[in-house]
């Protein structure tokens, strides 16, 4: 692999999701920031930790731009389990009202023909 950390393996970025692209990248730059605070204050000790927080922005933008144009798929977000069991609930009730309307109406429709 490239200089860079294991966690933001081109890989590893395709799993998260825009949001979660947004949070890495601001801490990049605020790593990048205070590594570049160090070493103008001569308290850096690995000047290959600049660079590779480098590459890790850059793969960053890289990744976010090939979404916006099309070319890397954007991960699919599974809905949260709480979420799902309430669409579920609505879809239920939806049902249900709608065999209770079409049994009235089928009770309507007997008593007329009667």
């Amino acid at each position: 692999m490239a200089i860079g950390t294991k966690e933001l393996a081109p890989v590893e970025l395709d799993t998260f999701d825009n949001e979660k692209l947004f949070e890495e990248l601001k801490k990049a730059k605020e790593e990048l920031f205070n590594l570049r605070f160090q070493s103008a204050t001569g308290q850096l000790e690995s000047h290959g930790r600049l660079r590779a927080v480098k590459r890790d922005i850059a793969r960053i933008y890289t990744v976010l731009r090939e979404r916006e144009l099309g070319i890397r798929a954007t991960p699919v977000a599974a809905p949260a389990p709480a979420k799902a069991e309430k669409a579920e609930k609505k879809t239920k009730k939806a049902k249900a009202v709608v065999e209770s309307t079409d049994d009235a109406a089928a009770e309507t429709v007997e008593t007329k023909e009667a």
